[in-house]
C-alpha cells in the first residue's frame, strides 16, 4: 500500500446504473420457477448481496443447495432481458471523472461478473476514469462480506483509512465498515437516509447526482478528506 495514495471505491448496480429494481422483479420470477414464494420487498431488501449470500438470506444456510446455480442462472437470463434498456443515473459517468481528476484512484466494486460487467460497464460508458474493476470472480464471498472492498484497495494500492465506498444499500455500508473504508450512501437503491446513517454511512445523498453536485463538502472533496 501507497500511503499518499486514495481511493474512490464504487458500487454499481443501484448506486451507478438504474438496476436495483430489474434485480428484484428478477429474482422473484427465478425463486418462483423453481418453487420459492419470497415477497418481492424481502428481495429487494436482500439487493446488494451476492448470489450466495442473498439466496441464504431469503432461502437460510441450511437449504438444500442444489438448485442454487440454476436458480442463480435462471435470475441472470430474466435479468438481461432488461440490458437494452439500462441506464446509468444522472451524473454518474461525470462523478467518476471528477473524481479521478480531484487525484482518487477509482475502482468499481461489484457483485456483478462476466457479460454482466461488460454491460454495466458500457451503460456507464466511464472507463477513461477507472483505474481498476473488482469483481465477484475475484473473491472468495461477496457483500456484505469486506473481500470485494479489500480487494478494490489491494487493487488501488490504497489504505483502508484514506479510501472511501459509495453505495446504495446497507450491505455496502456493512462490507465497507468490515474493511475499515468509510461509507458514503445513496438512496437510489431504495434504503433510506436514516437506515444507511444507522448502518454507518458517514454521509448520505438522494443519488450520485446530488453528491457529484455537493461534492466540495463531501469526504470526497479530495484525497485524503474523509480520513479517520
Amino acid at each position: 500500500m501507497a500511503a499518499d495514495v486514495a481511493a474512490a471505491l464504487f458500487d454499481v448496480d443501484g448506486t451507478l446504473v438504474d438496476t436495483v429494481y430489474l434485480h428484484t422483479l428478477a429474482w422473484w420470477q427465478a425463486l418462483a420457477q423453481y418453487g420459492h414464494e419470497v415477497d418481492a420487498a424481502r428481495i429487494h431488501r436482500a439487493i446488494g448481496m451476492g448470489s450466495e449470500q442473498l439466496l441464504d438470506h431469503l432461502l437460510g444456510d441450511d437449504r438444500d443447495r442444489s438448485e442454487d446455480d440454476a436458480v442463480d442462472a435462471a435470475h441472470l437470463a430474466l435479468y438481461a432481458q432488461h440490458w437494452p434498456g439500462l441506464r446509468a443515473f444522472p451524473g454518474a459517468g461525470d462523478l467518476l471523472r471528477e473524481c479521478a481528476g480531484r487525484g482518487w484512484r477509482v475502482v468499481l466494486s461489484t457483485s456483478a461478473s462476466g457479460r454482466e460487467l461488460d454491460v454495466l460497464r458500457r451503460v456507464l460508458d466511464a472507463d477513461d476514469a477507472v483505474h481498476a474493476v473488482t469483481d465477484a470472480d475475484g473473491v472468495e464471498a461477496a457483500k456484505p462480506a469486506p473481500d470485494l472492498v479489500r480487494k478494490a484497495l489491494e487493487q488501488a494500492s490504497a489504505p483502508a483509512e484514506r479510501s472511501v465506498f459509495v453505495g446504495d444499500s446497507v450491505w455496502d455500508v456493512q462490507a465497507a465498515g468490515r474493511a475499515g473504508t468509510p461509507c458514503v450512501g445513496v438512496e437510489t437503491g431504495g434504503f433510506a437516509a436514516a437506515e444507511l446513517r444507522g448502518t454507518g454511512a458517514v454521509e448520505v445523498h438522494p443519488s450520485v447526482g446530488a453528491l457529484l453536485d455537493g461534492l466540495g463538502r463531501s469526504v470526497l472533496a479530495h484525497p485524503g478528506a474523509g480520513e479517520r
